[in-house]
């Protein structure tokens, strides 16, 4: 790390944090979203135009003018709070509107995971009910989650849920959005009745909005530092939405994969509970846009779209593609996102 980095008032994650009444009557920078009919190798932008030496093994130069953030991430650090959803589902229920015609059964005393694994491993529940009732104790602390899916599957709806759901347990958090502007994250997570903006005010809660193009250029220097801050936060929990987005900044594929490694290893280090989201293929819903976050993360969550040709609309259904270190069902089952979150029927069966 350069000795810029080392000076308190050129550090980007303190930055990030200052006052945040400055940025709120400054219109957001709206951010290009990627186009997916793009091949796997996007348009160069400006994080690989000319900076190809610098990315190579150096971090780019720390320009004192121009922060990462609009506001310290102190300050951006602040409050959140889970919703409990309600959705036990049993015999002779109708189930979620839209499910009408799915074959709803009660499971029985026996959950329909693997048999306990013995593991002393200290875990967290994601606090999305019927999806933590599919995964035996829960997910074990410090991992590395990617939640995987299309446009319109509720993505970032989980990411606020899993960030809600520690914050109502007196953790700290950190939401890092590269698609949206601090204030709509913060509006829509309130919306559903999180609290965000009363976990922010206290303190509780970091959201911070970054431009992807400037995350890229400067990626080498937050990731250094990342861990530190982090921990000098408190945070448990973290959430960066979206890492497609991140990834798109790389033409050439071996500095995106060499980049998107060295990132979700300082995540790792950081000693949160780190959860991603990705776009998923154009081919296949079992795969990120770039083939990459999948194979670097400790769960997977695949959510998409179900189109049989005999069902009267399209559905949500959800899996668990791995888990490392924790048993977990391998079904896939539906789910709803609604005003409160998304609500999984872990009892349902689509077939």
């Amino acid at each position: 790390m350069s000795d810029d980095a080392d000076d308190p008032d050129d550090d980007w994650f303190e930055r990030a944090l200052d006052d945040e009444a400055g940025t709120e009557d400054a219109p957001s920078e709206a951010t290009a979203e990627p186009d997916s009919s793009a091949g796997d190798d996007p348009t160069p932008t400006a994080a690989n135009d000319g900076t190809d030496g610098e990315r190579d093994g150096e971090s780019a130069p720390d320009d004192g003018d121009d922060s990462l953030f609009e506001e310290d991430f102190g300050s951006a650090l602040h409050d959140t709070d889970a919703p409990a959803i309600d959705a036990d589902v049993g015999p002779g229920t109708d189930g979620p509107e839209g499910f009408d015609d799915l074959d709803f059964v009660l499971g029985g005393d026996e959950p329909d995971f693997d048999e306990a694994v013995d593991s002393d491993l200290p875990r967290l529940e994601l606090g999305i009910e019927g999806l933590d009732r599919m995964i035996q104790g829960g997910i074990p602390k410090r991992s590395l989650i990617v939640a995987m899916g299309s446009a319109g599957t509720g993505k970032t709806t989980f990411g606020l849920q899993f960030l809600n759901h520690g914050l109502e347990q007196g953790e700290r958090a950190v939401f890092i959005t590269l698609e949206e502007s601090r204030d709509h994250v913060i509006t829509s997570a309130t919306e559903k009745g999180y609290g965000f903006d009363e976990h922010v005010a206290d303190g509780q809660l970091a959201v911070v909005d970054v431009d992807p193009i400037e995350m890229a250029n400067s990626l080498a220097s937050i990731r250094n530092e990342l861990p530190a801050l982090v921990e000098e936060f408190g945070a448990s929990r973290l959430v960066l939405d979206s890492v497609s987005l991140l990834e798109m900044m790389y033409e050439d594929r071996a500095k995106r994969r060499n980049e998107i490694y060295d990132f979700a290893r300082s995540l790792k280090e950081a000693g949160v509970t780190a959860l991603l989201t990705s776009e998923a293929s154009s081919e296949t819903a079992y795969a990120s846009r770039y083939g990459i976050v999948e194979y670097l993360t400790d769960a997977v969550f695949v959510l998409q779209y179900v189109r049989p040709d005999d069902f009267r609309e399209t559905r949500l259904a959800i899996e668990i593609q791995k888990i490392r270190d924790a048993n977990h069902s391998r079904e896939k089952k539906p789910y709803e996102i609604t005003g409160d979150g998304i609500s999984v029927y872990q009892q349902a069966n689509l077939f």
